[in-house]
């Protein structure tokens, strides 16, 4: 990768790891902490854009919040 690019990351807590998963590309990778996590899946989407010929780079998609009324159980 020639010139420095930003991405967008989705990071979940699965046990005792959390998995960081990249939204512009297909690629993920896991960590014992956050930190760790997003290192390593720099790390792997470095390696990928470095080995695939024209990888497919989407835009990533919106993410933001909603609110839902409490039920009435």
């Amino acid at each position: 990768m020639s010139r420095p690019h930003t991405f967008t990351a989705a990071v979940h807590q699965e046990e005792d790891w959390y998995v960081a998963q990249c939204l512009e590309v297909d690629v993920a990778s896991q960590g014992q902490t956050i930190d760790e996590a997003l290192g390593n899946l720099a790390e792997a989407v470095e390696l990928y854009l470095e080995h695939v010929p024209t990888p497919t780079i989407t835009p990533a998609p919106l993410v933001t919040h909603f609110h839902l009324p409490g039920s009435a159980a």
